[in-house]
């Protein structure tokens, strides 16, 4: 399983993991912004009244309201990325980094318009009444190709195959095995409660939910959304209400180091602009899905005449995830301090790595060759061989960093006791033989628990941990709710809907099954399954651009004929364009 794993990461970096992923997915977004004349501001006003139901009728065909849909997208969208992700964006790349969140955010509120658009245009009514849409249908119905002689080649069909498969394998690796594992480990860590006992109880609950189909999700996610943000935001305007005196320097970081990288500043060694950039784009576009396909299958329900309308709603969706909640995580983060902070915790094996030699912090040119490894990737020798540990401290003449820091006060431990014997590391990675033996010190933290450590930092105290366990529970189980749904509409684009039954009684059992076992491998996985549903649609957008354009012309063609009076009607029939 590990050589299996190791392959996937591998893999991983050639696809999702490289730059060129990246640039497909900014360039899409940014050149959708400037082809549509930056839609996502001009039209945000709209949206929310779209939203609203101002111009519903009861005719209007699908499954759910508007609302609901943004609601179902949203708690697909809304998980612990924006819990951990951003906590780790900001140990990695500085307050910088948050502040390439927010601008990536605001690209893809423009990508979600168009990709959602032309899915709603072409999704399928059923049998039953009942809709299902997504990527797949517009790749079924317009990217075929058409030979000079007239003849259609099918490509169309089986690029949405594809998409749809990938979509699947999402829904357990995005959507379901890591959310469970992540919220039954949680709630271990604060309740005490054994993970299976989390895992049979969330299960019950999931699958009494999904069985219901979209309808029962929507009236589940229309209700949990907006209560958990809520609860997150209040909880996280007491943190950085209790820090007031660090919001205007918090805010001010996030601009003053976008072009200079962040400078060393207590444990943290500083981070270069092209990190930042790199850890802010990464994680913004992964926290929102934006140009990834799976929000327009939830959008493709809404009850809406237009393709367009639904496509504004979508527009709310990264500005709510990523500019909102996001930016909420990064203001608790900075304000609290703590990301500068070593804080006494037991060390992950894949933070840690084994320096050659003895550093010295508080030398200046030992403290720059580290800033150099650390920040810059400026090689330092990394030890091999073995290592001595007595009552728990090494007697080899070795520096540890941990977690981009250089640890101190660090302990193995055999279990609780101390430990005394020989370790054995490789280029600076050690691989240790049995889960018993950990190591317990002082270092740089990320992810939730440094969000945990920063709610802790407030008046909440000790209370704090429980609003970050809580929004860990709600925030990832939305996320399993609607994914969910996004595998089930996969399932009947490639065989049918009267298979989905089955794909969701899988779905309840691996559920429970992951809530207790390690998804490392199932993490790889969903990397690439991410990257094989956003390129062919991103491909799609770029090959439709013209169609999306024309489709949008006409929706303010025919809404002005619609609602004359109207602020948008009015401001096109001035102009002649929107």
């Amino acid at each position: 399983m590990q050589k299996i794993n190791d392959f996937l990461v591998m893999l991983d970096g050639y696809i999702g993991g490289h730059p060129w992923f990246v640039i497909l997915l900014l360039g899409t977004g940014i050149f959708f912004t400037l082809y549509l004349k930056f839609p996502q501001f001009r039209y945000f006003r709209h949206a929310l009244d779209v939203v609203k139901g101002k111009y519903d009728h009861h005719l209007d065909v699908g499954d759910t309201s508007h609302f609901q849909a943004l609601a179902t997208a949203l708690s697909g969208t809304v998980g612990t990325g924006n819990i951990a992700g951003v906590a780790l964006a900001i140990h990695l790349g500085g307050p910088a980094a948050l502040f390439w969140m927010l601008i990536t955010a605001a690209i893809g509120m423009c990508t979600k318009f168009v990709e959602v658009t032309i899915s709603h245009k072409y999704r399928d009514i059923l049998p039953d009444g009942s809709v299902s849409g997504g990527p797949m249908y517009y790749m079924k119905k317009r990217l075929n190709i058409t030979t000079k002689s007239g003849k259609i080649i099918k490509t169309g069909a089986f690029i949405g195959a594809f998409f749809a498969a990938a979509t699947v394998l999402s829904s357990f690796g995005t959507g379901s095995l890591p959310q469970i594992n992540s919220i039954s480990n949680s709630v271990f860590t604060t309740f005490g409660i054994k993970q299976i006992y989390t895992g049979a109880f969330l299960a019950v609950i999931l699958a009494l939910i999904i069985i219901g189909g979209i309808k029962r999700i929507a009236k589940v996610t229309e209700k949990l959304v907006p209560g958990m943000a809520i609860f997150y935001f209040l909880g996280a305007m007491f943190v950085i209400g209790t820090n007031y005196q660090n919001i205007i320097p918090s805010f001010i970081s996030l601009f003053s180091t976008v072009f200079t990288g962040t400078a060393a500043v207590g444990g943290f060694m500083g981070a270069s602009v092209a990190f930042a950039i790199n850890r802010g784009v990464n994680r913004g576009l992964f926290s929102n899905e934006a140009g990834q396909g799976s929000a327009p299958i939830a959008h493709s329900a809404a009850r809406a005449p237009e393709p367009v309308s639904e496509g504004m709603v979508a527009i709310l969706e990264p500005f709510i995830d990523t500019i909102i909640i996001c930016m909420l995580t990064g203001m608790v983060v900075l304000s609290s301090g703590v990301w500068t902070e070593k804080i006494e915790n037991q060390f992950q094996t894949a933070d840690m790595i084994f320096l050659d030699g003895t550093y010295d912090e508080e030398n200046p040119e030992q403290k720059q060759l580290l800033m150099g490894f650390i920040k810059d990737k400026k090689e330092l020798p990394l030890f091999s061989g073995s290592i001595e540990v007595s009552q728990g401290k090494l007697m080899t003449p070795v520096t540890l960093i941990c977690s981009r820091s250089v640890a101190e006060d660090f302990t193995f431990y055999s279990n609780k006791d101390l430990f005394t014997g020989i370790i054995d590391v490789e280029k600076g990675k050690w691989q240790p033989t049995t889960t018993s033996l950990t190591v317990t010190g002082k270092s740089l933290i990320h992810s939730a628990p440094l969000t945990t450590i920063a709610f802790e930092r407030s008046i909440l105290g000790k209370w704090g941990k429980y609003i970050v366990s809580i929004g860990i529970l709600l925030f990832a189980f939305s996320t399993a709710i609607s994914w969910s749904y996004y595998g089930d509409r996969a399932v009947t684009y490639l065989v049918g809907p009267k298979f989905v039954i089955w794909y969701r009684i899988i779905f309840v059992v691996a559920f429970f099954i992951a809530s207790f076992t390690d998804t490392t491998i199932i993490w790889s996985l969903s990397y690439i399954t991410i990257a094989f549903m956003t390129v062919p649609n991103l491909i799609g957008l770029w090959i439709l651009r013209k169609e999306i354009k024309a489709t949008i012309a006409q929706y303010w063609v025919d809404f002005s004929a619609k609602y004359p009076q109207d602020r948008m009607s009015k401001k096109f029939l001035k102009n002649g364009r929107l």
